[in-house]
């Protein structure tokens, strides 16, 4: 299987000196790499980002969108403001988008169709809190979350998301969902994908999100459901995530 591999976690980190070096350092050593790459970054960033990979077998693509096609909407990035970059991929329903702009599923829902209108690929994004974790609910969480963006999506569109399982507890503290718990949870998105489009369900790339780094990406990328990474962290640092596209 090929697996994927999504750099998304720049945030609001960088500038145009360091994106250059870590952009260049990237598509340098990742000239035929045996995995899909997407390097997800900041609006303001977009054009140097196509600028340094235009031509490579690297995608990239942004860290959000705008539920609304166009209109009085100051500050918002539309989906064909990404076109124009040549953007692939979209990350929509990120937890940080979720508590710090309180996204509701619905919202994120649009954000992904919105997306998927334009003819690139969103990232949805799912994940529990450590509180709904200990009080056993992840798979009703992450069920609830997915199910808001399939409810809008045709049986055939299915197949065109990328889902990406980013355990809240385990974004940016050091912590990692043990490779089985992972896969549990993978596993479960994928039975629900499947009883939207069974065929279309094992197309989807369903990645972890929960700081993948090279220390785990090996016995996480083993498991049978865990089709890639949404890279946190480790994609800052060019070595780090090209240890981990080497895992993968």
């Amino acid at each position: 299987m090929r697996r994927k591999l999504v750099a998304g976690n720049w945030k609001m980190n960088g500038n145009l000196v360091a994106n250059a070096a870590l952009l260049a350092e990237i598509r340098a050593a990742a000239v035929s790499p045996a995995c899909d790459i997407a390097l997800c970054v900041s609006a303001p960033y977009f054009f140097q980002c196509q600028a340094v990979l235009a031509g490579s077998a690297i995608a990239w693509g942004g860290q959000d969108v705008s539920a609304h096609v166009a209109g009085a909407y100051t500050g918002e990035v539309s989906v064909s403001m990404l076109k124009d970059f040549s953007c692939c991929y979209v990350i929509v329903g990120h937890s940080e988008r979720r508590a710090y702009h309180a996204e509701s599923d619905a919202v994120v829902a649009q954000k992904a169709l919105r997306v998927l209108e334009a003819g690139l690929t969103p990232i949805v994004c799912v994940g529990e809190t450590l509180a709904e974790r200990e009080a056993g609910q992840t798979e009703v969480v992450v069920g609830r979350q997915l199910d808001v963006v399939l409810s809008v999506l045709a049986d055939v569109d299915v197949a065109r998301i990328v889902v990406a399982y980013e355990p809240v507890w385990a974004i940016g503290c050091g912590k990692t969902a043990k490779p089985q718990m992972a896969q549990d949870v993978h596993l479960a998105l994928r039975t629900q994908l499947a009883k939207k489009h069974a065929a279309a369900a094992l197309q989807v790339k369903i990645l972890y999100g929960g700081s993948m780094k090279p220390g785990n990406a090996v016995e996480l990328l083993a498991m049978p459901d865990i089709d890639g990474g949404l890279i946190g962290g480790a994609a800052l640092n060019s070595s780090d995530f090209l240890a981990i596209v080497a895992a993968a």
